[in-house]
């Protein structure tokens, strides 16, 4: 029986991806990226696989277009 997923803010995921937190923020803003919730107060909450994935995708997208 697993726990519930660890999700992390903003902050948190930047560091462990080495990314800018304005950034993550901005592309979130932008509809790049989607976080796994938006708190009541409006913090991005992640979950760092989804994370990846989806900036995995974001930069296969990017190589297909050059």
């Amino acid at each position: 029986m697993g726990g519930p997923e660890r999700l992390l803010s903003t902050g948190e995921v930047a560091r462990d991806l080495g990314l800018n937190p304005r950034s993550l923020s901005r592309w979130a803003k932008d509809g790049l990226v989607t976080p796994t919730m938006v708190s009541p107060g409006g913090r991005y909450l992640w979950d760092l696989d989804d994370l990846r994935s989806q900036l995995r995708i974001l930069r296969e997208r990017s190589s297909d277009q050059e």
